[in-house]
């Protein structure tokens, strides 16, 4: 399955999240940010190409992963990147599941923000970079709320370029 990497808009993201906008907009304050462990935490984080596999037409998207216990703020400081996201409510029980899986580029100073649960994989880096640092807001213990899915016999390529 190949799936082609759109543009970050706010309505193609609004089943995965949203993107924030400016305090002057009556949007602001619409959504929340939810960390159920009361335990925000603001860092810097690195993603690589070492990460993934390159295809043929692009990343190799094997395993996507979920918090349920908060949502999860990214920002890509220093290259474009591509993010594949899929509802929470996903099961991936079924091998059809793979279907809604939506691929996304942000670019450098674009901010996007996961629902609770929203599987996803990457940010990882596009165009040339081999490395994509990310300002990054999630819960501290998120380690003890990492789920994961593993795509199985599923080949999911993200094209970005």
């Amino acid at each position: 399955m190949i799936i082609d990497a759109e543009a970050v808009s706010p309505s193609a993201w609004a089943p995965f999240g949203w993107l924030p906008v400016p305090d002057t907009d009556p949007a602001d304050g619409e959504h929340t940010l939810r960390y159920d462990w009361d335990d925000a935490h603001l860092n810097t984080i690195e993603h690589t190409l070492d990460e993934v596999e390159r295809t043929e037409h692009g990343l190799r998207c094997a395993v996507m992963y979920r918090h349920e216990t908060h949502t999860q703020v990214l920002t890509p400081l220093d290259a474009p990147s591509v993010i594949a996201v899929a509802p929470a409510n996903t099961t991936f029980a079924d091998p059809h599941d793979v279907d809604v899986i939506r691929a996304f580029v942000v670019e450098p100073g674009e901010t996007v923000v996961l629902h609770q649960g929203t599987w996803h994989w990457g940010p990882f880096p596009i165009r040339g970079a081999t490395s994509v640092r990310l300002l990054n807001v999630q819960g501290r213990r998120y380690a003890e709320d990492n789920a994961s899915v593993d795509l199985g016999g599923s080949v999911v390529e993200v094209v970005a370029d």
